[in-house]
């Protein structure tokens, strides 16, 4: 039996676009009718998006492929949030209203944009009761999509799998069996104070990034035996920047960003690696004894900067949202994370998609391996 392979696709607003063109240099080394060679794909926040899209179409890795890149090279804002300046001021005078009411209630609270354009999106997009036939036909064997909870501070796994996969219970982590919609992937991919929260089972989800303290654990709870991950995180500057005065809102707020869809990712492959260094160490006789397993790992991430990437096609943000970025002193020459996240237009996301081919393609004798590709 071939090994269990698990897809494992981060997080990062408009970024997440790159994974498409990870997928593409793929899926070019497969039959037209060949199936995904993910047993497991796991996703968290925009991530989340495509990991479902590719579960849903598990039976034909070519059509999900193909079906993702048309929908990324042909994104704009307004199909994921309100962009019209009508739109953003409508927005934040309903959520103020409804912070003065005496429940301060409101499906939108607290949050700077209205996501309604990305559900009806995810409705076009995704036949979620595919999920079932694709993990019935065994084209499939999970798929799973973090999330936070904001009334107990938790990461919550929501996830559709093979029978045998039972509900999980560690600290601050849980993962629960349900049947994946529309509402998931939105609390998915709730970035905090920028898309609302989602309610689901009488307690509120936002973006799985958030407390996510372990983005490995889904994955490896699943059965995974090999991992295959894609990150969106920058390549780190060799030269820091010189700030001549304190950084701008803006920066601080791509800073955060930055650090909730990064930093946790890859503190856990650097804990993974160190597992598997030491299981190295250990006698054969001995390993059967533990409760660990080597499991093997592919990272592919960019190699160029996300957000000086975006600061190019800056002038292609809606007017609204590009007036808004100057007022907190972003403008087409800054290199502010926070455009990168953004930036949901084709120039920008078409780029993205070029650069993740081109970065898989440099890797692929790794990527042959990995797979077993001859």
């Amino acid at each position: 039996m071939p090994n269990k392979t698990a897809l494992v696709l981060g997080g990062g607003g408009a970024r997440a676009a790159y994974q498409v063109g990870v997928l593409k240099a793929i899926v070019q080394f497969y039959p037209r009718n060949h199936g995904i060679p993910f047993r497991i794909v796991c996703g968290t926040s925009a991530g989340a998006i495509n990991a479902t899209s590719i579960a849903t179409h598990a039976s034909c890795f070519h059509l999900g492929v193909r079906k993702l890149e048309w929908v990324w090279r042909h994104i704009h804002a307004r199909k994921v949030y309100q962009a019209s300046i009508h739109g953003v001021l409508n927005h934040l005078s309903k959520m103020a209203l409804k912070g003065l009411q005496s429940d301060g209630a409101s499906s939108s609270a607290g949050s700077l944009f209205n996501s309604d354009p990305l559900r009806t999106l995810l409705n076009d997009l995704i036949s979620f009761e595919r999920i079932d036939r694709n993990i019935n036909s065994g084209a499939l064997e999970a798929v799973s999509l973090d999330t936070s909870c904001y009334n107990n501070s938790r990461s919550v796994t929501f996830f559709q799998a093979n029978a045998h996969v039972e509900n999980w219970q560690r600290d601050r982590r849980h993962g629960l069996r349900t049947r994946l919609n529309t509402d998931h992937l939105l609390a998915s991919s709730a970035i905090p104070m920028v898309f609302p929260s989602v309610r689901l089972n009488q307690e509120y989800y936002g973006d799985g990034s958030v407390h996510q303290l372990a983005p490995l654990s889904s994955p490896i709870h699943l059965g995974a035996e090999k991992i295959m991950v894609i990150n969106l995180e920058s390549p780190h500057k060799i030269q820091p920047k010189e700030l001549e005065h304190h950084p701008k809102t803006a920066t601080i707020a791509g800073h955060l960003l930055d650090t909730i869809f990064s930093d946790t990712l890859n503190s856990d492959l650097e804990r993974l690696e160190r597992i598997n260094s030491t299981l190295d160490l250990i006698p054969e006789a001995s390993k059967s004894k533990l409760a660990l397993k080597n499991i093997e790992t592919l990272v592919i991430k960019p190699s160029e900067d996300l957000s000086a990437m975006a600061s190019r096609y800056f002038q292609d943000m809606p007017f609204a949202i590009k007036s808004m970025m100057k007022v907190l002193g972003i403008n087409e020459h800054s290199d502010s994370s926070i455009v990168s996240y953004l930036l949901f237009e084709q120039g920008y996301c078409s780029a993205l998609i070029e650069l993740g081919y081109e970065d898989a393609m440099c890797q692929i004798d790794e990527i042959k391996h990995f797979f077993n590709i001859n």
